[in-house]
């Protein structure tokens, strides 16, 4: 696809189109054909990431990618269910909803795209700002301490915790291969970068920060994996952070457990007969 300049409102060297190479070669690399997956998307920058694939999409409220996810994966839990929002869309207006996907385990893979800034909206401070940062709507610096997802995410015993950064796409690709091929709720936390609003947090600066967890890291350990994800500032670490077993929603649920729902027979003798198992 060639991109015209005058015909499309984009920031050149924006870190969300290197998500989208590293998200689409992974499909390709791993056969997965449009028609197996779909895209959930809310609203910011990252909420038109969807709009550049081949797959089927579902654009939604601010917010709200995880419900609308949610639902989908449980009415056909064979096919693959992507979510992907923005850092002030999951971890802002959709925190609560993170939460509780983390608590459910369905299997929804969640990929963040974290430029610690509201992009789209030209500026303002979002949940991972950093303290003290000077921001449009923040003339005296952010006074709420910094949001961090993955120790969150650990402390809710998250089915798999990841951090990836869009300057290394390589890296990116691999971890989101792990993350589809997981079985359980997956977050994808992706240093993204934002060239027009956020003059800290550069590709540059992460650059000198950004390091690749070793092989001999155990990401089964969590007090471990606690305290990697406590590090930030001079030292930032990419790569699977926390990844654990535990069943999912979906196999928990009696009715869809064997059959996917858009599957069933929903005539008066099959109900009744379904309805049997509860009495």
């Amino acid at each position: 696809m060639i991109i015209k300049e005058k015909s499309l409102p984009v920031c050149l060297g924006c870190g969300n189109f290197l998500i989208l190479k590293a998200f689409n070669e992974a499909m390709v690399e791993m056969g997965i054909e449009p028609h197996q997956f779909v895209i959930v998307s809310g609203i910011g920058q990252a909420g038109k990431f969807p709009h550049y694939t081949r797959c089927n999409t579902f654009n939604g409220l601010h917010g709200r990618t995880l419900p609308v996810a949610t639902g989908i994966k449980l009415a056909n839990h064979e096919l693959k269910v992507f979510a992907v929002a923005g850092d002030g869309d999951c971890y802002g207006e959709g925190g609560n909803h993170l939460i509780h996907a983390i608590r459910r385990n369905i299997d929804v893979k969640l990929f963040v795209h974290n430029n610690q800034i509201y992009g789209l909206t030209k500026g303002q401070a979002s949940p991972t700002t950093m303290k003290g940062v000077i921001t449009k709507t923040q003339p005296f610096g952010v006074l709420s301490e910094q949001f961090n997802p993955l120790t969150l995410a650990i402390a809710l015993n998250c089915s798999f915790v990841a951090r990836g950064f869009a300057g290394d796409i390589e890296h990116l690709k691999g971890l989101i291969k792990e993350a589809v091929n997981h079985k359980g709720f997956s977050l994808v936390d992706i240093l993204q970068p934002c060239v027009s609003f956020n003059k800290i947090n550069t590709f540059e600066w992460y650059r000198e920060r950004v390091y690749k967890l070793s092989d001999d890291y155990d990401p089964k350990d969590r007090l471990l994996a606690f305290q990697k994800s406590l590090e930030w500032g001079e030292r930032i670490p990419i790569g699977v952070i926390y990844r654990n077993i535990r069943p999912t929603l979906e196999e928990q649920i009696i009715v869809i457990k064997d059959l996917p729902l858009v599957k069933q027979d929903f005539g008066v003798n099959n109900i009744q007969e379904i309805l049997k198992n509860f009495y």
